[in-house]
């Protein structure tokens, strides 16, 4: 089945080992040394009539909509299952993101971004019995760094487990208020008390994500920053119920991605399924998969992903 083969595969492949993925996790300390805040795309600078220069996006800007077309990769230094970022070098693997990124103008300018998974669901209930792991600030700092370097935008994305994504988004608050830091949030790893992960197809409600939103616009309104994404990935249409009560927010460009696997024809029929009925102000996204789409035959071209309807305003490569 189309999609119970995308269960059995991030089942037995997403979940990384917890002994590998926790050399990764923990907090850092607040001594090291990476990106300072705040200084991607400009900003807090006096302007010449000695206001400050509002906080740009890192192409410019302050909205991401309509003026720009989300692209990039995803990926986690916890294991190759989980993307292409991450896997060998990650300078090197951006540098190859960023040779594709003309491709996928459509008439707009292209924004990258680079998509972290950094709390990571887990097959073990782990010391909180929350079935999720997360990447310390080490491990992030070196992302963003690296996406400034191609004044990408960085996406930590949330597979909370038994964990609240609220819970898991304001434990990384403090990358929240840079202003080229964005969200993922990855309901199919969201459960239930009793439920595991991988078992089980995890579930939200569009109130838990309005909830999320919500206090991400309030970050962004308290410090002045540019909008910041916030990406559902959605594989199927009953992963999110009541959709209608996650509402629009100040700052924040929801985007609704469709994550089906398959042949060209099955990935087209979980988009239009899944993108029937979604809220105008819920921007549409599409997800290609280097290796699982790559068994299938050859990975739909850009043209063919951007002749989609409604035509996707963010796309990621995983």
């Amino acid at each position: 089945m189309f999609y119970g083969g995308n269960l059995t595969r991030r089942s037995l492949l997403t979940i990384a080992g917890a002994g590998s993925v926790g050399a990764l996790a923990g907090c850092s300390s607040s001594g090291s040394k990476g990106s300072s805040p705040r200084e991607a795309g400009g900003g807090d600078a006096a302007s010449s009539s000695g206001l400050p220069t509002p906080i740009q996006l890192p192409n410019g800007g302050r909205e991401i909509f309509p003026a720009y077309r989300l692209f990039g990769y995803c990926g986690s230094p916890a294991g190759a299952a989980l993307g292409q970022l991450g896997v060998g070098d990650l300078a090197d693997e951006a540098e190859q993101m960023m040779g594709k990124v003309t491709a996928w103008d459509g008439g707009r300018r292209v924004q990258p971004v680079m998509e972290l998974i950094s709390c990571i669901v887990q097959s073990a209930p782990g010391a909180d019995g929350q079935y999720r792991i997360r990447l310390g600030d080490d491990t992030i700092r070196q992302w963003l760094d690296v996406a400034r370097q191609h004044k990408a935008l960085l996406l930590l994305n949330i597979q909370p487990g038994r964990a609240t994504f609220l819970d898991e988004v304001k434990a990384v608050e403090r990358w929240l208020r840079e202003p080229d830091v964005g969200l993922a949030l990855d309901p199919e790893w969201s459960v239930g008390p009793g439920q595991t992960p991988g078992k089980v197809f995890g579930h939200t409600t569009g109130q838990v994500l309005d909830d999320v939103a919500s206090y991400v616009s309030g970050l962004v309104t308290e410090h002045k920053l540019p909008e910041k994404p916030m990406v559902i990935h959605v594989l199927r249409r009953d992963i999110v119920s009541d959709e209608s009560a996650l509402r629009p927010h100040p700052g924040v460009a929801l985007v609704k991605s469709v994550d089906g696997i398959g042949p060209m024809h099955d990935k087209v029929k979980a988009y239009n399924a899944v993108m029937a009925g979604t809220p105008p102000h819920i921007h549409p996204g599409f997800k290609l998969f280097f290796q699982e789409d790559g068994r299938y035959g050859p990975l739909m071209t850009p043209d063919q992903v951007l002749a989609l309807t409604p035509q996707p305003e963010y796309v990621l490569y995983e």
